[in-house]
Order: structure tokens, then sequence, then C-alpha cells
């Protein structure tokens, strides 16, 4: 039988410890090579130059007396004693230190073992990455992100509190002018301003601001604009019949400015012939293939001849942003306007 020669390249090699230092010197990051009892066999220039150390400081020396005992960290002593003994590989272990030159810095630690021929531990690799910039950028990055969220979510409150002051001012102006056409105008100024003030305000109540409850979300804005928008004293009433569903908030904002129009032109206009008072009928019914959105009212209807005006030309382009369908029907009993987006079934009934 031929004999089996060793023709390993490193076969001439008698101190292991050389072939490690070779090794350890082409490594750019710091570098320790252990042995069993955990004394330093050799470390990579990387190491000397990072931590200000020589290496007679460090050569043969116990992991935990390096550089006047800066690396008897208990961290460390967790992976060297307890960790590795089982795992044989641990990686990404941070540790934070203080250390004597470079001041305190969070590093990173990946060990392995290395067996020898007969499975026995020989040697330990401990690599040391300085991830200390790093964790500053994060940190930065978190702040920042934080600091974000913070503005993201006052801008809507200053928005809200902005269209609140000029909604006043429209009012002020209104109540000040001889001409009753430019107080009609400033007055329906005012109360759009105070309609997408009304729609951001019940927006900020909702939790999820990626999908919003409709039936929540409708019941909150009539009632605002009930209170803003209804006389003290002329009964009309604002009734919300809306089924569950959700939509996006883009989608959210559009709905609750077409309800606020269509509200504000029945007021304007359904109960003009000496009657006091009447509802106006919200409705909302959702389904898997769309939605569809109901104002209606108990009032007399639309005259034969009507221009559309600025109130009409606002649902229209709304609709249009939503890729719905407007219908308007109407008898002498009120009108009726249905907002369709999708496919869904038998209208709801208008308002009796």
């Amino acid at each position: 039988m031929t004999a089996i020669t060793n023709t390993s390249p490193f076969a001439d090699i008698q101190d292991g410890h050389t072939l490690a230092e070779a090794i350890v010197d082409t490594i750019r990051e710091p570098l320790l090579v252990l042995d069993k009892g955990l004394r330093v066999v050799a470390a990579s220039r990387s190491f000397y130059r990072t931590f200000g150390l020589e290496p007679h400081e460090v050569e043969r020396c116990p992991v935990y007396d390096l550089g006047g005992g800066q690396w008897n960290i208990p961290e460390l002593r967790v992976l060297l004693e307890t960790i590795l003994p089982q795992h044989a590989v641990m990686e990404a272990y941070e540790v934070e230190r203080e250390f004597s030159g470079i001041g305190r810095r969070s590093m990173l630690l990946n060990a392995r073992t290395v067996f020898d021929a007969g499975g026995a531990s020989a040697l330990i690799l401990l690599a040391i990455e300085d991830v200390t910039e790093r964790r500053v950028v994060e940190r930065k990055l978190a702040e920042l992100a934080e600091e974000k969220e913070t503005l993201l979510m006052e801008v809507p409150h200053r928005v809200s509190n902005s269209l609140q002051i000029i909604a006043s001012i429209l009012s002020l102006k209104a109540q000040a002018v001889q001409s009753e056409e430019i107080r009609q105008h400033l007055q329906d100024a005012h109360r759009r301003v105070l309609s997408v003030a009304t729609v951001q305000r019940q927006l900020q109540i909702s939790k999820n601001l990626e999908r919003i409850e409709m039936g929540p979300y409708l019941s909150r804005l009539c009632e605002a604009l009930a209170a803003s928008m209804i006389a003290e004293g002329r009964p009309v009433t604002l009734e919300v019949k809306a089924q569950d569903g959700t939509v996006s908030s883009n989608e959210a904002v559009s709905i609750g400015l077409i309800v606020t129009e269509l509200a504000i032109n029945a007021l304007k206009h359904a109960f003009v012939d000496g009657r006091t008072g009447g509802m106006i009928a919200v409705g909302y019914e959702a389904a898997p293939s769309g939605w569809r959105l109901e104002v209606s009212d108990d009032g007399v209807g639309l005259p034969d001849k009507i221009s559309p005006g600025l109130g009409t030309s606002i649902v229209e382009a709304l609709a249009r942003q939503l890729d719905a369908v407007v219908d308007v029907s109407a008898t002498s009993r009120g009108t009726t306007v249905s907002i369709t987006h999708g496919t869904i079934g038998a209208r709801l009934p208008a308002a009796a």
C-alpha cells in the first residue's frame, strides 16, 4: 500500500503562530488570535493602530489584561467563556465601552473557534468592528424620523387652525359689506373654508390615517357641519345612515368635501318656499366592488332651469378625482344626489 504523504504547502512551517501572524497581518479590521487560555497569539496591525498598543504589550498577554484591563468587559467574558464554547461561532455581538485614547466606542464582535485536526479547539479568532460612527448616524436618522413624524402630526392641526382663522375673517367681512351679492359670496367662501377645516379635523380624529372608517367619519363630519352651518332655531336636521367600510385618506377628504358642498347647496336652495325646516340625509353604502354616497333632502326640488354654480362644479371635479359617477334626481318632494364609485346594488331610499 502506498503511503499517503502530507503535501500541504504549510507542512514545513513548524510554528503555527508564524502562519497565524502572516494571515492576521493581511486583515484590515482589528483582529485578535487567542489560544485556549485566552492569551493573545497574534494581533492585526489594525488592532495596534486602532487601540494605540504595541506588540510587546499585546503578545502572550491575557485578553482581559490588554490595555490596562480595558478589555475586561463583562459582555466579552460571556461571549468567550459561555456562548462561544457552546456554539463555536458568534456574530454581531455588540459591546459599548470606554477605551483609553479613543474614548467611548461601540464595538461589534465576531468570534470563531478554529479546531485542530483532532477536532479539539485550538485557536479563537476575534474580529472587532468599530460601529460607533454608524450608531451615531443611525441615532440621528431615528431622531430626524421622530421629528418628521412630530411635524407631520402638527401640520394638520396648524392647517386646521389657519383655516378657522380665515373662515372667521370671511365671516366678519360678510357682516361688514353693504352689497347683498358680495355678502353672499363671502358667506359661501366662509362655509367652504370652514368645511375644509371640518374635514381636516375629522381626519385628525381617525386613529388610522391610511384607511378611514366611513361610518364614524361621516357621523362626526355631519355633526360638525350641523353645528357650524345650521342656524340656531332653524329646524333643519342632518341625518347620517352609513354602512361599515373603509376608504383611503385621500378618498375620505374628497368624500367629505362632496358631503359638505351638497349640504351647503341643500341649506341654500332646498328650503326656500317659506318653509323653515326640513331634513338632509347623508347615506353611504359599501360593497367589495365599490361604494355609493347619497345626499338627499325633502325640499322643493330643482327648478326647471338652473345654471351650474361653483358648488356643482366642485362636486363634479371631486367625483372625477374619485373616478365616480354623479347622478341627480329631483321631484317636488326633494332632491337626491348620488355619487357612485365602481359597482353597487340598489340605491338607498331618499329622504322622507
